[in-house]
């Protein structure tokens, strides 16, 4: 791309009255460049069987063409018309509660033969009236896809097929592995294959998930594929992943492999919504930027993200535009809210947009023509940001799906305890506290070595080739930290019999046999030295060291014989192991300590003042400054000397730069 796509949703069909025109004059006043159209209106598309009406979807190319505005076009389909579900009611997913009733979007089952006839139909004739559109830029394939629980009677028969190649016909051996002799669930025959929805085995509950998220990875593909036959080759094809959802974007996603799902399309979109006012951080923006630029090491689009959102949500001045440049310096090569105007029926009336109900203008829109200015003239500078980091941390689909199934920190059969993704915000919230910018990496991942150090966040289900691969990422000069949970379980949740953790046991110098939940154990250690009331929390191992470095300890009068935190020299390269969780201030130091120690640079500013780096088009390095607090900062600027790209403004090595409440700069080198 040569220009920042700066944007947002566009529903003409929504609209009370005409204002397509004015509409448009207040996009191009503005900035905006690029409208999202199309994504939500299938019942409007297709308004009986075989009746179909574009007549809204050329409205706006026609206008948006003439006014020199970008058009992404989504596929309908994650939103089903009535008629279709009139016709033939078991389109609706079956799933755990049984069939769902009609309302809701995503409520299809996405393998049903009769959905797919239909969505492949709407697709077609809606890719034969804008592929060749000058003002179609490309496509967002459906809507944060998801499985939706999808469980009946078709996906179960494609489930015992996919075990049947998994295990070779060899129902002994799935009987072993996924330990069916318990509570006498063992399967004799595959004629015999229970409903999976009842399951209270871990191993074949787990396992279905994992095959429900391939479902999606079939079904982009399966779209990509149609468009692919109509589209140009300047057009890209992208699609909005989300995250998994605590009133705002927060984990992995559970029931959708994004690693995998993503290797279908050219580029990998993403929706972030976050926390704003004095709850703004930023660390939402950064999480989800930096696992979406990981999926295909470049530069991706932010699709969806809040103008003004929930009522909890309406920022303070600066909050949009310190948002917008958030979104920029993780390596989005756009900013696109949704949506234009707040909606006046329906489940989401007060999901507000740029535009407020009365659609006049008002402080968010004002302050997003703000920001199109600016990106008009420096956008050049800051489009297809590149970076290289020198940290990584590996997620795992399979981990966080078999700790749902057996909490962390359970302590009675029936309660969930902490999640895994509470883990790996614990360490990543931490990383980006410090101004340690980092990666992601996925088991499958090939880049391991390129990386100073790798993080892992409660790995509890893995395969021996992943545990081999990290303990040989060691051996070789690298580091690794992980915490617990980690190599417990292979990729079918058996628990390993032999010494934990299993594989890696020899590479962290440790082992450990009895684990239990904290209760008043404190920490002691000089890592702790200064702060008071250090604790365990959550979950602890009783980490019994054996050429490891004892670097905590519990103090406990029944638990003071086991260490709490370790690091060991293995190889070439050093693993710390992290037996229980315990305060961030206590984490910061921890890694600091061991990043100083392995030669990655920790930055003496940390929170609220945000540092993210990268090289821009021009080969020249752009450092941002995010100030994420209500107060003026001072920090000394560390780099060549620079111009500040938006007030123009030279900026000297080793000068102290002043950033105001919830604002930023940003200094590109000379």
């Amino acid at each position: 791309m040569n220009e920042i796509l700066f944007g947002t949703a566009y529903y003409d069909e929504y609209m009370p009255y005409e204002r397509l025109d004015k509409d448009i004059e207040m996009m191009k006043k503005a900035g905006i460049n690029t409208v999202r159209i199309a994504e939500s209106t299938w019942s409007t598309c297709e308004p009986q069987e075989g009746v179909f009406d574009f007549s809204h979807v050329e409205k706006v190319m026609d206008a948006m063409e003439e006014a020199g505005i970008n058009v992404i076009i989504g596929t309908p389909t994650y939103a089903v018309p009535t008629w279709m579900v009139k016709s033939h009611p078991d389109v609706i997913a079956e799933t755990v509660n049984g069939r769902g009733i009609y309302g809701a979007r995503q409520i299809m089952d996405i393998t049903h033969p009769v959905y797919l006839y239909y969505a492949e139909r709407v697709i077609r004739e809606l890719m034969k009236r804008v592929a060749n559109r000058k003002c179609v830029i490309g496509y967002q394939i459906d809507n944060e896809t998801k499985y939706y629980g999808t469980a009946g009677k078709n996906v179960q028969e494609r489930f015992v097929k996919y075990l049947r190649k998994k295990f070779n016909d060899d129902l002994d051996a799935l009987n072993y592995e996924f330990g069916l002799d318990y509570w006498s669930n063992r399967i004799n025959a595959w004629e015999d294959f229970p409903d999976v929805r009842g399951t209270i085995n871990g191993s074949l509950g787990a396992e279905f998930e994992k095959f429900q998220r391939t479902l999606v990875d079939d079904f982009l593909s399966w779209q990509v594929d149609i468009v692919n036959e109509y589209k140009r080759d300047d057009q890209f094809i992208t699609h909005n992943f989300d995250f998994e959802w605590r009133g705002y974007s927060y984990g992995v996603q559970p029931d959708v492999n994004h690693y995998h799902a993503a290797k279908c399309l050219t580029i990998a979109g993403v929706d972030i919504y976050h926390p704003s006012q004095d709850k703004l951080t930023g660390n939402e923006i950064a999480f989800g930027g930096d696992m979406t630029r990981s999926l295909k090491n470049d530069n991706y689009l932010l699709i969806e993200t809040e103008a003004q959102g929930f009522p909890a949500w309406t920022p303070y001045k600066g909050q949009l535009r310190l948002q917008a440049y958030s979104h920029l310096a993780s390596g989005a090569n756009s900013v696109m809210y949704w949506h234009w105007h707040s909606i006046h029926n329906s489940f989401e009336t007060y999901w507000k947009g740029i535009l407020s109900h009365d659609f006049a203008e008002n402080a968010v829109y004002r302050e997003a023509c703000i920001i199109g200015n600016e990106l008009s003239k420096a956008g050049k500078h800051l489009v297809n940001l590149k970076k290289k980091n020198e940290v990584a941390i590996l997620v795992s689909n399979e981990a966080l799906t078999a700790l749902k199934w057996f909490g962390i920190n359970v302590s009675t059969i029936g309660y969930d305890g902490a999640r895994y993704n509470d883990i790996v915000r614990w360490i990543y919230d931490t990383l980006y506290k410090m101004n340690i910018e980092c990666d992601f990496v996925w088991p499958e991942s090939e880049n391991f070595d390129q990386y100073k150090a790798i993080i892992v966040p409660a790995l509890y289900a893995a395969p021996d080739e992943l545990l081999k691969k990290l303990d040989k990422y060691v051996a070789d000069g690298g580091n690794l930290v992980a915490t617990f949970k980690t190599a417990f379980a292979n990729e079918n949740i058996k628990v390993s019999y032999d010494t934990q953790p299993h594989i890696l046991n020899n590479c962290f110098g440790i082992k450990y046999n009895q684990f239990t939940l904290p209760e008043n154990v404190g920490l002691s250690g000089e890592i702790v030295s200064g702060f008071e009331d250090a604790k365990a929390e959550t979950f602890m191992e009783l980490i019994i060291p054996e050429t490891a470095e004892v670097l905590m300890s519990y103090d406990h009068y029944a638990w003071s014989d086991y260490a709490a935190v370790t690091k060991n020299s293995y190889g070439n390269g050093n693993a710390m192991y992290i037996g229980c969780m315990f305060d961030e201030s206590i984490l910061k130091k921890l890694f600091k300590e061991f990043f100083e120690e392995i030669g990655v640079v920790v930055s003496d500013v940390q929170f609220p003042v945000i540092i993210r780096k990268g090289v821009n088009d021009f080969g020249k390095k752009v450092t941002y400054y995010l100030n994420y607090s209500a107060d003026t900062q001072k920090v000394e600027y560390k780099g060549k000397d620079g111009v500040e790209l938006l007030s123009g403004k030279d900026v000297a090595h080793l000068e102290n730069i002043e950033i105001k409440a919830w604002n930023l700069c940003i200094i590109k080198e000379k």
